[in-house]
């Protein structure tokens, strides 16, 4: 195929996508959000890069929300969110932190491929969004793409949804949250 027609075929996969995210946790993920004294957004890889995204967009928002591992990430608590993003929902990290949040009585949020997972099964709160982990290969998969690309973008724009959700939920514009917009750049 062309470029061009890997690209088609990408968006038409995003379409399907689309159609199979259910609507009731995605709600209950933005409540979660807004409900939280601060929120952590952790993911590995790509994930994780999609996941620090969504933390400077919440950042704009208003909410308190924070990376793991970055220097000025506060301690986690009571009251708090940790909002992991996990294809396979088998990431050691990943499920080590979500341990921590635990017992340190804070909720957990996953966002995945696999509600079955180890991951999923640790959460308060899972969204489910479909396509394939990294991890499937072979003829069952349901993407013409490489290990979690699907995932990934699918959790890239399922995060931005749910930003305009939020910013629907809290009033806040695009304006306010441009104020909040990095200016030593």
């Amino acid at each position: 195929m062309r470029t061009e027609q890997y690209l088609a075929a990408i968006l038409d996969e995003l379409n399907r996508v689309r159609e199979a995210v259910a609507g009731e946790p995605a709600e209950e993920l933005a409540e979660a959000i807004l409900e939280a004294r601060k929120v952590f957004v952790a993911g590995a890889g790509r994930s994780g890069l999609m996941g620090r995204a969504f933390a400077m967009r919440l950042m704009h928002l208003g909410v308190d929300a924070y990376v793991p591992g970055d220097t000025v990430t506060p301690a986690l608590g009571a009251g708090d969110l940790l909002l992991a993003g996990s294809g396979s929902g088998e990431t050691k990290s990943l499920t080590a932190m979500a341990q921590k949040a635990k017992s340190l009585s804070a909720r957990v949020a996953l966002v995945t491929v696999a509600r079955e997972s180890t991951l999923g099964r640790l959460a308060d709160l899972t969204v489910t969004l479909p396509g394939a982990a990294k991890e499937e290969t072979g003829l069952q998969r349901s993407t013409v793409q490489p290990m979690g690309s699907l995932f990934e973008q699918t959790l890239l724009l399922f995060y931005d949804a749910l930003l305009l959700r939020l910013m629907e939920k809290t009033g806040v514009d695009g304006a306010a949250m441009m104020s909040r917009h990095a200016n030593l750049e």
